[in-house]
């Protein structure tokens, strides 16, 4: 099962100022890693970027998914990273085997160097790097990011692992295309133009999305996915504007849900509408 979170190049566009727009991606950050997404993927909305575009999210984002461990090692400085010091702690929980052939906790390493016999010096976060052999089916260089098998710190006892890095990985992508991968899963654009969330609509969800994952998208302040879309809204027969569902339809997604209905304010946040959107969601049949 896989979990992508899709947000907008232009979510920080009412940002008065970059520590604010790194803060705010913080949250952002943090609500994907809270509710165990995958992916986190920005799409491509330049109409709506104003002082800050693509760029600057995808870094600030990609930075804040860095364990802290790496983050000397990983980036340079950059104008785009000048107040990470305020992003909040992500804390990811390790992933852990439960096997005897894959026990102990999966991270991340940067290679630092490579030797000619297959052997490979990481950057694990231990007090020193570490020398491991490379498994025959890969091929790494200086300054990549593997996996890495820890079962025990003392003694070290670790091992690459040949397989997708553990944690949060940070994407920029087309949403069509995003919305087209084979473990998209269900996809559900998240709009107060939807159809409510209500508790027997989750039950009927909770098993399908437990089962094949999900694909959960967002929009931006002041500009929600119509607007970025260029879909129209229309009265529904409750009298509520609603996302037309031809429209909807032909966009790739398979649900339109407004999960904060009635809501108390004028306007959610779109790292608001996140954490309430994938608290609904990640409950359980």
């Amino acid at each position: 099962m896989t979990v992508s979170v899709l947000v907008p190049s232009s979510i920080v566009r009412e940002a008065e100022d970059k520590r604010e727009a790194t803060r705010k991606l913080g949250y952002v950050a943090r609500a994907a890693t809270i509710f165990r997404a995958d992916r986190l993927v920005v799409f491509h909305d330049t109409e709506g970027e104003r002082r800050y575009d693509g760029t600057f999210v995808d870094t600030v984002l990609r930075y804040a998914a860095t364990p802290p461990y790496l983050r000397q090692e990983a980036w340079d400085r950059r104008d785009e990273l000048e107040y990470v010091g305020v992003l909040p702690p992500l804390r990811a929980v390790s992933q852990t085997g439960s096997e005897s052939n894959g026990s102990g906790s999966l991270r991340q390493g940067i290679v630092t160097e490579v030797g000619p016999d297959g052997r490979v010096r990481v950057n694990c976060g231990l007090q020193h790097p570490i020398a491991l052999n490379t498994p025959p089916s890969m091929e790494v260089e200086v300054g990549e990011r593997v996996p890495i098998r820890i079962s025990s710190r003392r003694p070290v006892r670790a091992k690459l692992v040949d397989g997708p890095l553990p944690g949060l990985s940070v994407e920029r992508a087309d949403l069509s295309a995003t919305l087209g991968r084979e473990d998209a899963g269900v996809r559900i654009a998240a709009s107060r133009f939807g159809e409510q969330l209500t508790v027997g609509r989750l039950e009927t969800l909770a098993g399908r999305l437990e089962r094949d994952g999900m694909t959960v998208a967002f929009g931006s302040p002041e500009r929600g996915l119509p607007d970025i879309l260029g879909i129209e809204v229309s009265p529904g027969p409750d009298g509520r504007d609603r996302v037309e569902p031809t429209a909807a339809d032909d966009l790739g997604f398979d649900l339109w849900l407004n999960t904060i209905p009635n809501q108390g304010s004028e306007t959610v946040r779109t790292e608001e509408a996140m954490f309430a959107t994938l608290a609904s969601l990640s409950l359980t049949a």
